[in-house]
């Protein structure tokens, strides 16, 4: 259970050590201080246990506490609990069904906070569950119908003057464009971004880009970023801050 319709992007990933590309799904929203993401990996033959995955995933590339580490379970599947050692508090809960591994990830409240009670406990794995169709876009900013309030992200600060930046929770890599494919296009795209102080993407600028689409590509990825706005004095404010894509054929 989300606050508002969740971003989604699709891709499929080269995972070296399993020699094999893998389908990902990255799902994220924002509301009220606080993230929610889900990443969904396709586990297909061959298959890699719960174990393995955290290790390389989780301890390899992402600095959750090994200490923390809790065993939970949803619908007779077995998963593992992670806190975040950050400043920014985060609890991962990670699930392997026959085919797929989740994870579910909430941002800046710890588990006693009732809305992440509530997202944890409405997870439900299996093949007959309710819910609604998701498919890659946007999703639904924070605000009336949809439309966040133009105030966020007026008089934007420096990432120098805030006392905390942007925890960026979820932050979809682009793809390439055939185009860029068959003229053998690499590097990074460069973009200067406001971060509003409601959660969402405002004003940006291409401080160095990529031609075949990929700036274009790359902008479209910033927009799905969901994060928590950075804090001056206590409050959210909207602040500049540089984002890059990097693009690699190998």
């Amino acid at each position: 259970m989300l606050p508002v319709h969740p971003a989604m992007s699709s891709r499929k990933l080269l995972v070296t050590r399993l020699a094999k590309e893998r389908q990902q799904r990255m799902l994220g929203a924002y509301a009220d201080g606080l993230a929610f993401t889900v990443l969904c990996f396709e586990n297909a033959s061959p298959r890699e246990s719960l174990d393995d995955f955290i290790e390389q995933e989780i301890f390899t590339h992402s600095g959750w506490d090994r200490a923390s580490e809790k065993e939970v379970a949803v619908n007779g599947f077995k998963g593992r609990q992670y806190l975040s050692p950050n400043k920014v508090p985060g609890t991962l809960q990670i699930f392997a069904t026959r085919n797929h591994i989740y994870r579910f990830h909430a941002f800046g409240a710890t588990m006693e906070d009732p809305r992440v009670k509530q997202f944890f406990s409405s997870v439900i794995l299996g093949t007959k569950n309710a819910g609604i169709a998701v498919t890659d876009g946007m999703g639904l900013p924070v605000g009336p119908n949809g439309i966040p309030s133009p105030e966020a992200h007026e008089n934007p600060l420096t990432v120098r003057d805030v006392d905390r930046r942007p925890f960026i929770a979820m932050k979809p890599e682009p793809g390439y464009t055939d185009d860029a494919r068959q003229h053998d296009i690499s590097g990074a795209v460069i973009l200067k971004v406001v971060f509003g102080a409601n959660g969402t993407i405002g004003n940006m600028q291409v401080a160095s880009g990529l031609p075949h689409g990929l700036t274009e590509r790359a902008i479209a990825a910033a927009r799905q970023i969901k994060f928590i706005p950075a804090v001056k004095n206590g409050k959210f404010v909207p602040v500049w801050m540089q984002v890059e894509f990097n693009f690699s054929l190998y």
